[in-house]
């Protein structure tokens, strides 16, 4: 492919997925101030927040996580080497197990919900916790568990639909997701007498409608599965020997956040909604950026591979690379200090207490400093999963969750023993660093593969970027007030202050950029190239 078409493929397919993820970014935030409002930190949002994060963490990582990482390659090779009905056979396959194995999965995991709420969130069942948070989340779960079985199809439809570069409906289809949950919220909950019963059963018919939503498409393209058995079908075999390695090391930030979910059910009341509002707006910038970044870059490298086109190969991963940097060292620096800010201006109000800000700003903050290492994951992780390599980032993966573990224990302990108020911060910082840890470590391989060379380019591009988010860093000390003048200061008043900081603050960076020699052509793919 010629070097301008491919890059061109590439910068608008991100482009796409990026607006997209955006827009259901903005459409979370939306869900999530209005939980704020009618919730708050109430023990019946901790006990959703909990019944909602088992599947939507199962979601994650076996479903987007391991099993796209998994197949996308399988099919991409299919697509590129094979006839036109060995590949709808992988796919009707790889249907029909999938769904089979879920369904049982689903069955028991609506049965044992008890259970699963135990291995998640003991702290639950703490008497100083209340155990009304305990009997509420499994009523919860045993609506929103069968999701996972939703979503986890919808991931194979939106897989076979990014093979074929068609990433739009893929990335449109949380938003459907985020407007059910909305309206559940605002219409049905008041009708409940349980409003979190109205949220979970939201939970189960927005998975019916993505799953629905993407079918239609499939068949535009002669894609539409018809699921048969097939185990010993051998693309199948090789999806499942993919995937199994890959259940942690494509999923551990995911698998560190349910750690983090499962230490704070032991802490205060109100912990486990205070670390879920920080991780909404953690994933807003890693989410639009990050995860767009990721989507296309998966199937541009698996199809590369395909072709044993190494050059390409590593040219689409410096320049994934280097736009994940570009973003996310800007943006963790801009969260960490627009932290009350942006929680003020959200969600304060209604049941969403002054106190509440305190604590989720002290949490995003720990959190924020990790937003580079998880872009950086979502872009070098693929490189490996696009050569069908999953023992390294398994490997990596659990390094980074005994990194997590350690240092949450040991973090929260000290907290705790100094009579702390904020024990909570020492699950966000954990994460952060392992997060930074997993990333690392990837570079590192990356680098000794062979795959990554960093030049004098590419220190040269570190060096603008992080001179830039200085200049940035200066002028948010300078010119954000103290929290306190936000929340004192009305709703219009806070969106206008918020609008002028963030606004200069991207114009500063970027103008700083441009004087010390930057072009947006910088990023461009080249095929004789294999700088980063």
């Amino acid at each position: 492919m010629p070097k301008s078409i491919a890059r061109d493929n590439l910068l608008k397919s991100t482009t796409v997925v990026g607006f997209m993820t955006f827009l259901s970014r903005i459409s979370g935030l939306i869900r999530d101030i209005i939980y704020a409002r009618l919730f708050g930190a109430l023990p019946l949002m901790d006990a959703f927040l909990v019944a909602f994060r088992v599947p939507n963490s199962f979601r994650r990582f076996f479903a987007e996580g391991s099993f796209s990482r998994a197949f996308i390659p399988v099919l991409s090779d299919y697509e590129e080497n094979e006839n036109e009905e060995g590949i709808r056979e992988l796919i009707d396959r790889t249907a029909g197990t999938l769904g089979l194995i879920l369904f049982f999965i689903t069955f028991v995991g609506v049965i044992f919900s008890p259970l699963l709420i135990f291995l998640f969130a003991p702290g639950f069942l703490e008497s100083n916790a209340g155990n009304d948070r305990y009997e509420l989340s499994i009523e919860m779960l045993r609506l929103t568990f069968p999701y996972l079985l939703f979503i986890s199809l919808t991931a194979l439809c939106g897989a076979v639909l990014n093979t074929k570069k068609h990433f739009w409906a893929t990335a449109f289809n949380p938003i459907i997701l985020n407007i059910v949950l909305i309206l559940f919220a605002v219409l049905m909950s008041p009708r409940f007498e349980k409003p979190g019963t109205a949220l979970a059963l939201g939970v189960f018919i927005a998975g019916i409608l993505q799953l629905l939503f993407l079918l239609p498409f499939l068949k535009n393209y002669d894609r539409l599965p018809r699921p048969k058995w097939g185990w010993n079908h051998s693309g199948v075999k090789r999806v499942i020997k993919l995937m199994i390695p890959s259940l942690i090391g494509s999923s551990a930030s995911q698998i560190n956040l349910l750690i983090n979910t499962l230490i704070a059910s032991f802490l205060a009341t109100g912990s486990v909604s205070w670390i879920y509002y920080s991780d909404r707006l953690l994933e807003f910038p890693v989410g639009v950026f990050g995860v767009a970044l990721s989507t296309v870059v998966l199937p541009f490298l698996s199809k590369e591979n395909a072709l044993d086109n190494q050059k390409q190969f590593k040219e689409t991963l410096r320049w994934g690379l280097s736009l994940a940097l570009l973003v996310s060292v800007p943006s963790a620096a801009g969260l960490f200090l627009l932290s009350g800010p942006l929680i003020s201006t959200i969600f304060l109000g209604g049941s969403f207490s002054g106190y509440d800000l305190m604590m989720t700003d002290i949490s995003l903050r720990g959190y924020s400093v990790g937003i580079i290492g998880l872009c950086m994951v979502l872009v070098l992780s693929p490189a490996f999963y696009a050569r069908e390599d999953t023992k390294t980032p398994l490997r990596y993966g659990l390094i980074t969750l005994l990194v997590n573990v350690i240092l949450s224990i040991v973090l929260v302990s000290y907290l705790v023993s100094e009579n702390s108020e904020i024990p909570h911060l020492g699950l966000a910082l954990s994460f952060s660093i392992a997060s930074i840890t997993n990333a690392v470590l990837l570079l590192y391989q990356l680098i000794n593969d062979g795959l990554i060379e960093v030049d004098k380019d590419g220190l040269k591009h570190i060096l603008r970027i992080s001179l830039a988010t200085i200049g940035m860093i200066a002028f948010l000390i300078t010119f954000n007030p103290d929290n306190s003048l936000w929340v004192s200061s009305g709703i219009a008043e806070r969106i206008r202050s918020l609008f002028f900081l963030i606004s200069l603050s991207v114009i500063i960076y970027f103008s700083i950029l441009f004087l010390l020699g930057f072009r947006f052509k910088d990023l461009r793919i080249e095929t004789t190239s294999q700088r980063l």
